[in-house]
């Protein structure tokens, strides 16, 4: 009798479902206003989704952390990936070796079941041969899309003069061949006293396409911006300037990569997060200076953002994946 009854509150509370929307995503046998759970409106909107950031993988790649990540991101399962540059070590006119780094990034982010956006970082477009090496393999070195009304803008913060990319590419290379044999020389030398270094630079074309993008569409929900050097940081910098202005009467949150160490900065009443490395070298005396990534959920009142370190993802053994057990990803911690 009492399987009985149960059946047959099971097909009402069915019966009275199947009246109401998603009627079939929570069912229960409960008979009372009393239950033992808070409430019953999910967090399922429609319109919700989440994607995951990435941040440097080189200025000095340490080995294995970016396939611990590749496995981490698979279990965290966001539905696209967003990058902030420096995918491979570059920095060179070798075209086999610039197509060997790129074949050992691709295969690698290949791993992880959602697609991967690629934004390019002065280690990947540093001279006039990687951003051929670019344009042959990936196209575009800036471009936007649209995914559930949210707009996503993916800037290249390498968008010198070909005269001024030479003179910037010659000067490092002569600073870094001085460093291998006395780094404190090399910092006094050219290259690291150029502002290019540190905040990069967006050109007149490349400001005008996005800000055509942004007259395109300015109703989306959200605006979201992705760029390897802090361009933004530079109050000279006229391109991106117009970029900010086109942007000022709507949402949207900016992330970059480049130094790091992770900070955060509200700028134009905006968000602007400067993240830190998945792989990148670090700097021991920072404590922001960590690996992670950064899980963004899009919601109706904006982007939810989390940031979560390599070495808290575990998996259901309770281990970092990968053999990541073994790993620091936090130099200032080790």
């Amino acid at each position: 009798m009492v399987t009985l009854q149960r059946s047959l509150l099971v097909l009402l509370t069915c019966f009275l479902a199947c009246s109401e929307p998603n009627a079939n995503t929570f069912l229960h046998d409960s008979a009372t206003d009393a239950t033992p759970w808070s409430h019953d409106s999910f967090d399922d909107a429609e319109d919700k989704f989440t994607f995951a950031i990435f941040s440097d993988l080189n200025g000095g790649e340490r080995q294995r952390v970016f396939e611990v990540a590749v496995e981490q991101l698979s279990l965290l399962r966001p539905e696209l990936i967003l990058s902030v540059g420096d995918l491979i070590e570059g920095g060179t006119e070798d075209e086999p070796q610039l197509a060997k780094e790129w074949d050992s990034f691709d295969e690698r982010a290949a791993q992880v079941v959602a697609p991967v956006f690629r934004v390019g970082g002065n280690h990947d477009l540093t001279n006039e041969v990687m951003r051929e090496v670019w344009k042959t393999r990936y196209g575009t070195r800036y471009y936007h899309f649209i995914y559930k009304d949210v707009l996503f803008l993916a800037l290249d913060s390498e968008d010198y003069t070909p005269r001024r990319m030479r003179e910037i590419y010659e000067a490092r290379d002569t600073a870094l061949s001085v460093g291998a044999e006395d780094p404190e020389r090399a910092q006094e030398m050219e290259y690291y006293q150029m502002p290019e270094r540190m905040t990069g630079e967006i050109g007149p074309e490349q400001a005008g396409y996005f800000v055509d993008v942004l007259d395109d569409y300015p109703d989306v929900r959200w605006t979201l911006l992705f760029m390897h050097k802090p361009v933004w940081q530079n109050e000279d910098e006229p391109d991106f300037a117009a970029i900010e202005a086109a942007l000022s009467n709507r949402p949207y949150t900016l992330f970059n990569g480049h130094l790091h160490t992770y900070s955060h900065t509200v700028r134009n009443s905006r968000d602007y997060i400067m993240l830190g490395t998945t792989g990148g070298s670090q700097s021991s005396s920072s404590e922001m200076s960590f690996d992670h990534v950064t899980l963004v959920t899009m919601t109706a009142n904006g982007p939810s953002i989390a940031n979560v370190r390599l070495d808290g993802i575990l998996d259901k053994t309770g281990h970092i994946p990968a053999g990541g057990d073994t790993l620091c990803f936090q130099a200032s911690a080790c």
